[in-house]
């Protein structure tokens, strides 16, 4: 896993002009450069250098993981790696693609009728094998050091170290696990540094409703519809009090913001960072009303050539019923004026300073 890690680097740091925002930089730390193609290439390796480290991974120790995305795709990698067996834990409405994706790194599938059985039948199928169940929604935050080791947030601020602004007004992630806010809101705390840490949550997701209401209990309906990020219950890795603004995107302005911030890379990202451009634009938007100049950077979570044939397929979207014409008009109106669209959001909510 060292060698692996020497093999890699570090993921890039690259500017992004934006015109209508002269006073602020804003950067894109680039997640999609990783051997598996996204963010969750770093918490799969923290993941199971915790389980190896606690003594809970040894050479002949099945890995199980209730995950039918990225990190599934990620942890299967590192269990080829090391030699060991793979299972990810899926609902059985899970798309070939996906599954293709887990068993090209050398995993196994293992379906399950009800999406919300996932968890208990990961670590029921961990326990009649012998194996180890990864449960990154509950381990992501503790996994990681978050004061150090080449962190994505100790990484961030290295890399932002000779720029105008090298301490951001803003950083900006979205949650999947909440494991990377964490880590990037606890890093921020341990350096005592001025950044903010702005989380937005997609729209079928509990985790704005959790913050706001400061319930950790609550819950949403239906599981979110942009993959990667969002989650219909609060989990375990989200440390809630090292926020400080949520937002509350919906999935049409994520979706638009992708195919927006794709044209402007000239290359594909995800609609999970599409949720992260409109948090971007948010923050930009209160900086300017302080008239604050800074920067502002956010996390490419990961590539958009494996959306092809979903995001940036108009007829799916059109099945989908998910109309994105509205949003994409007021993000160029956004990026044209430097005036932020509040109909971008279902809500948004700051902690008081």
């Amino acid at each position: 896993m060292e060698a692996d890690a020497h093999r890699s680097g570090d993921s890039h740091l690259f500017p992004l002009p934006l015109a209508a925002f002269p006073a602020i930089d804003f950067y894109l730390k680039d997640e999609s450069t990783h051997p598996t193609g996204s963010l969750k290439h770093r918490l799969a390796r923290s993941l199971i250098l915790y389980g190896v480290c606690n003594g809970l991974i040894g050479p002949q120790t099945t890995l199980v993981e209730a995950s039918s995305g990225s990190t599934a795709v990620s942890e299967a990698y590192y269990a080829r790696l090391l030699g060991l067996k793979f299972c990810a834990v899926l609902p059985a409405s899970t798309t070939r693609s996906k599954v293709d994706a887990i068993e090209q790194q050398g995993g196994t599938c293992h379906f399950v009728d009800e999406p919300g059985a996932i968890y208990a039948e990961a670590q029921s199928l961990a326990d009649r094998t012998g194996g180890h169940y990864l449960d990154q929604f509950t381990f992501a935050e503790r996994a990681t050091d978050w004061r150090g080791n080449n962190n994505i947030a100790e990484s961030i601020f290295q890399q932002m170290a000779l720029e105008r602004h090298p301490v951001p007004e803003w950083l900006v992630m979205s949650p999947g696990t909440g494991g990377t806010s964490a880590t990037i809101g606890r890093y921020i705390l341990y350096r005592g540094l001025e950044t903010n840490l702005c989380v937005p949550d997609p729209e079928l997701s509990a985790f704005y409703e959790g913050w706001t209401q400061g319930n950790a209990a609550a819950t949403c309906k239906r599981g979110s519809r942009i993959e990667g990020i969002g989650r219909p219950r609060m989990e375990a890795s989200f440390m809630p009090h090292v926020v400080d603004a949520m937002l509350k995107v919906p999935d049409p302005a994520s979706i638009a913001a992708m195919r927006v911030l794709s044209r402007l890379l000239g290359r594909r990202v995800g609609a999970s960072t599409g949720t992260n451009f409109i948090g971007v634009l948010w923050a930009a938007q209160q900086m300017n009303q302080q008239q604050r100049s800074g920067s502002i950077v956010t996390l490419i979570c990961d590539s958009g050539e494996r959306y092809a044939h979903t995001y940036f397929d108009d007829e799916w979207l059109a099945g989908q019923g998910i109309d994105i014409a509205p949003s994409m008009a007021l993000i160029e109106e956004v990026l044209a004026s430097g005036i932020f669209a509040p109909a971008l959001l279902l809500d948004a909510s700051r902690r008081p300073s």
